[in-house]
């Protein structure tokens, strides 16, 4: 009874310095075995792990993808615009032990603050060298793109890498609100004036050369039908002056009635002469078409 009563508490004693040698690591994490402040393995694959009990203590940290959301930070493109961005960036834990050097146990609340402040001077000098409508453009992939490499190469120190970094809002600072959007719809009136102005000219452009068109089509309409009159004449006298020739009394006869119908037209001049006169008779008539004639 005696041995029992003394092995019992050395069996404790020795079950409690078993516990305290093992350790979990679960899936989702990675840990590092410490001893006296320094690093003495590192743990990466999930399950169990042994240490030194009472002289080596074990951190964990997340080995998932994190997420950083960032204070509002206003910028100063190249055009002098100030701007208000808020972002985000995402990071992973890629090296326990340079990550420990460099936090130390604060952790990753120490990581994030520091990380932070990489980011958002990221912001500011990727930000700062291009126009504000390069910022305010709905295209800010290229941008977003620099701002994390460029936080990449500078958070590397911290075992951290930058996966990405997206910008959320990009706006203008409510006092500069009502002057930027004066300018704006000014900028759009001078450019619908300039267009409405083009427009116009275009449209005079336009407008002068119909009406040149349609001169020009007028004067060679003319100048067809004037050739057509002209040889529909030289026909008409041709076809006359051949019947003149064949019977000139015919010809004498003919012209008498058409001179008695365009003088005897209704609303005409009136004719005033003496009963005996010659446009009365017919015969002495056509002796004075012959004798004009000839």
């Amino acid at each position: 009874m005696l041995k029992t009563a003394m092995l019992l508490p050395i069996a404790v004693i020795a079950g409690a310095i078993a516990l305290s040698s093992v350790f979990v690591v679960d899936e989702r994490e990675r840990a590092l075995v410490l001893q006296f402040g320094q690093v003495k393995q590192v743990k990466s694959d999930p399950g169990l792990g042994f240490k030194l009990p009472f002289i080596q203590d074990v951190v964990t940290y997340d080995d998932r993808i994190l997420s950083l959301p960032t204070r509002p930070l206003e910028v100063t493109p190249l055009d002098d615009r100030r701007l208000v961005v808020d972002a985000f960036a995402r990071w992973r834990i890629v090296d326990l032990v340079d990550f420990r050097e460099a936090v130390g146990p604060g952790g990753e609340n120490v990581a994030k603050s520091r990380l932070d402040s990489i980011v958002n001077a990221a912001i500011r000098e990727v930000l700062g060298s291009v126009p504000s409508t390069a910022v305010l453009s709905a295209d800010r992939t290229p941008l977003m793109n620099r701002i994390r490499d460029l936080a990449r190469r500078e958070a590397r120190s911290l075992g951290i890498d930058v996966i990405d970094v997206r910008l959320t809002r990009t706006d203008l600072p409510e006092q500069n609100l009502a002057a930027t959007f004066a300018r704006m719809r000014a900028e759009r009136e001078r450019e619908a004036a300039d267009e409405r102005a083009r427009g116009g000219e275009a449209a005079q452009r336009v407008r002068a050369q119909a009406d040149r068109s349609v001169v020009e089509l007028t004067s060679e309409a003319r100048k067809e039908a004037e050739i057509i009159r002209g040889e529909a004449d030289a026909e008409a006298n041709r076809i006359y002056a051949d019947a003149y020739g064949r019977d000139p009394d015919f010809f004498a006869f003919t012209r008498a009635l058409q001179f008695y119908a365009q003088s005897m037209k209704p609303n005409s001049s009136s004719l005033v002469t003496q009963p005996d006169s010659v446009y009365f008779d017919y015969e002495r008539f056509l002796e004075s078409l012959g004798t004009a004639q000839k």
